[in-house]
Parts: structure tokens; sequence; C-alpha cells
């Protein structure tokens, strides 16, 4: 195994005990990346001169014997949605392909003060409006385990980095599934905390907490371990469930995930919540999983909370939130502007206030349902993702199992389903589906016990590791060094 295949906190352990020099794991890295990136565009601006001068400072401290941060010496790539001092955000879009940042994100510097060391930005859609990597700044970003297949998005780069070692921690950001359905796809972790955890200060509209940062890595503890310096008081944040210290998310309680005793647990498992159009082979997939590890449980049912208008909620908010922000930008810049944006904010247009009235009620009819359903039972085990990868050129499925889709976010809906809601929710690899491609496990935990969530997932993760097709499939570095460039910029637009 090569230094940069290590878990973040397996690695950090090392580094603490002097076994590993910073400049190890981070050489590590950037040969990783040299080795492999020109096959699947993860990685869109680095300074591999800059991560070793950072990977020297971090050694220095080490070497002295000073205190070390929880993240200390371990390279994080960054979604190019987020500023990362001296590097582009572009948002995928043409728009600000030449947007310099001057300054770190409040969650970069956080990560940063606590010692990682950015490496650089991953891929993201045109404003992160898609579940397929792809724009017209960089191109598109394809999966490790067949690159003629998407790597689904909106975190698409991070998921890569992080499935091909290039870095141990990555940033995500999630809306209908933007972190969760890349993990899956990927083969590695990403969680979507309950609204609040990670502070959103730059969410369009503060008040409909649907988009979050989040943390994504290769396994439940360094998620876990990301988690706890990416949790901070920011009162710009109108759900921020931590204000100067004082909150129901302890930091330091992330660090080291409690044990959870999976044989205690009830738990509901369901492949489309009553409404998602799950393909068969997804379905067929999750049920042979179920049955392999369902009995470890002291409850393992059939069931979903009621789910009615999931869509049409989703849909309508959704819509609110992008022609909010964009709409100005899209009649400044009509020809620079993709169609999913566009599409939705002519939807968001089209829609009176009392059709935003009506989806919030509708919304609120969902959630409390929602909660009278986790009075029942602990936690939701469900697909991540409705379809297995499919080709990146695909702009988005029109159709799954023949159906056609009813819009290009439509497939997301077995993520979106908790994002009503405001559950957390955490991706987990478990072996491959009946197309030799990832298969991400969602597990979904009561709102706000995100403590709960991840020790679950951390200890079912353990169980599934003992199982050779259950455990987190791992990318063949060798085939995919050898394969030639990825051939992603054939004159598509704004995707």
């Amino acid at each position: 195994m090569e230094a940069c295949d290590l878990n973040a906190a397996e690695a950090r352990r090392l580094m603490a005990q002097k076994s590993l020099s910073v400049m190890e794991l981070a050489q590590s890295c950037i040969t990783r990346m040299n080795a492999v990136n020109h096959a699947v565009n993860a990685i869109v601006a680095c300074d591999p001169d800059d991560l070793m001068a950072q990977a020297k400072r971090a050694q220095k401290t080490i070497d002295k014997g000073e205190s070390l941060g929880v993240l200390h010496g371990l390279p994080l790539s960054v979604k190019d949605m987020v500023d990362l001092t001296g590097f582009p955000t572009t948002f995928g879009s043409t728009i600000y392909k030449d947007n310099m940042a001057t300054s770190d994100d409040p969650m970069v510097a956080q990560l940063r003060q606590a010692g990682a060391l950015p490496l650089g930005k991953a891929n993201n859609p045109e404003w992160s409006a898609g579940g397929n990597t792809r724009n017209a700044v960089y191109g598109a970003t394809a999966n490790p385990f067949d690159v003629t297949r998407s790597a689904a998005g909106s975190s698409g780069g991070s998921a890569v980095a992080l499935a091909c070692g290039m870095t141990p921690l990555a940033t995500g950001s999630d809306t209908g599934g933007s972190l969760r359905n890349p993990a899956a796809f990927c083969g590695v972790v990403g969680f979507r905390p309950s609204p609040g955890v990670v502070p959103g200060h730059s969410r369009p509209i503060g008040l409909i907490p649907l988009p979050t940062n989040g943390p994504m890595a290769r396994s439940v503890e360094d998620v876990g371990l990301m988690l706890s310096q990416m949790i901070r008081p920011d009162r710009r944040d109108p759900w921020v469930s931590v204000v100067e210290g004082v909150g129901q998310h302890n930091a330091d309680a992330y660090r080291h995930l409690p044990d959870f005793d999976l044989s205690s647990a009830k738990v509901a498992f369901t492949n489309d919540f009553g409404f998602a159009m799950t393909e068969n082979l997804i379905k067929e997939s999750f049920q042979e999983k179920i049955d392999k590890f369902g009995s470890v449980f002291a409850q393992c049912d059939n069931a979903h909370p009621n789910c009615d208008n999931a869509d049409h909620i989703f849909a309508v908010l959704r819509a609110l939130n992008f022609s909010g922000h964009h709409r100005d930008l899209s009649h400044k810049y009509p020809d620079q502007m993709g169609p999913n944006i566009l599409m939705n904010i002519e939807e968001g247009e089209s829609y009176s206030a009392l059709d935003v009235v009506s989806a919030l009620n509708k919304q609120s009819v969902m959630y409390r349902a929602w909660q009278l359903f986790f009075d029942e039972y602990d936690f939701i085990l469900a697909p991540t993702t409705t379809i297995s990868p499919r080709d990146w050129h695909e702009l988005y499925p029109e159709q799954i199992d023949g159906k056609p889709t009813q819009s290009y976010y439509h497939w997301l809906s077995m993520a979106y389903a908790s994002t009503l809601t405001g559950h957390p929710s955490v991706t987990l690899p478990v072996g491959r589906d009946k197309n030799n491609m990832p298969f991400g496990l969602q597990i979904i935990g009561r709102r706000g016990d995100d403590l709960s969530t991840l020790a679950f997932a951390k200890s079912l993760e353990a169980l599934l590791e003992k199982t050779p097709d259950l455990a987190r499939p791992r990318v063949d570095i060798a085939m995919l060094s050898r394969l030639p460039a990825l051939k992603n910029t054939d004159g598509f637009m704004g995707f």
C-alpha cells in the first residue's frame, strides 16, 4: 500500500508517531495524481510545489514536538464551489473562468487551521447543477472504475480524487445528493449533515436549508474526523446548531466515533421510498445485500415514511433557490448559462406564491410524518442512487427502465427524500452492483442525531469489510495509469 492509500486517521496517527513524514504523504498524493488524473480529470487546479511547502512546515511542527491540529498534515481537495486562496473559483461557469480567490472560504480556513493541507480544486458541474460532473470550463470528470461512465455530481471531482488516492479528505456539498451520489458511484463515503451542523454562510436563501457542505473521505472514521473540524459557530447561517461553543453537536465527539451495537438497532429498509424511479438492477442489488446482513439488527422491516408529493416539493424549492440566485446572471450572460441552470430559472419563474406556499405546507406534512416514523425506527437503509453509473456523455438520465424522467434532477430522488426533511444521511460503499460498479448504501438517521448516524455507519462498515463482496471496492490504479488522457472537451456547453 502506498502512503496516499492510507485512510486519513491512520495517516494522521503514523505522522504523529513519526513513522510517516508529512512530506512522504504529500509526495505520494502528488505522484498518484500525476499518474491517474489525466484519465479521470478530478483535480482541475493544483499547485504541487505549494503542497510540498505546506508539508515541510507541517513536519517542522511535528519535529519540534508542538501540539498538532486534528487534521495535521492531511492533504485536502476542495470543491470548485468555494474559495481557496490563490486558486480559481469558477463554479464550473465560463463567466467566472478567470476568477481568482484572494482568501479562503470560512470552511476552508477552519480546515486549514486544523492542519489540513489543500492540494487544489476538484471539478463540479456548472453551479453544481446536475448529477453529472461536466462543465464548459474544465470538461468532464470520469468514473475511475470505468472511465466511460459518470462519476455523478455535483461533488464528482472530490469523490474521484478520494477513490484514486489523490487526497485522503475532500470537501463536498449537497442539495439533492450532490456529495452522496458521487460517493455511491465512486466507492467512497459522503456525509450530508443535519441543517446547521456545517454552517452555510453563503446559502442563497438562508432560511431554506436545502444545500449544505459536508465531509467526504474513504472511511466513516475519516468523515467523522473531518466533520469535527467543520462544526463551528457562525451566526450568518440561521440554522447553525453551535453558537459560540454552545449547542447539541460537540465537535470533539466526532473525532472518536463511539461504537454502536448493531444488534440493538431497529432498521427500516426501502428501495424507492414509495415514489422514486429506482431501476430494477439497483433494487435487485440492494435486496441481495440486505439479505446478507439484515439479520444482524434487532429489527429489519421493509418500510418507509410517507413521502407524498416529494418530487413536487423538491422541484418547487430547488427552482426557487436557483432562480433566486442565478436569474440576474442569466439575463446578463444568457449565452454563458447552461441548460440545467436555465431550466431551473425558467421553472422558478413559472411558480406563483401560492405554489411556493403549497410546497412548504406539503413539506411540513412530510417532515412530521418522518418524525413519527423515527419514533418506531432508529435508521432507514436505502440505495443512495436510483441507477447504476451511465455514460458520462449523457447529460442526465432521460429514462429509467424505459420510463421517462421529469427533469435533469428527477433521478436523484432517493437522496433528496431525506434532504426535504433535514435528516442526516451517509453514503457507505457496499461492494458492487450487478453492473460491477460501486454500490452506495444510504443510511439515514434521526434529525439532529448525526453522531449516532455516523456511529452506526462505522460499526456497519467494520462488519461489511469482513466480507469481500460487501467491502469497499478499490480502483485499479495500474490500469487507470495506462489509459490515455480523457477526451472531455468535445464542444459541449454548460453542463
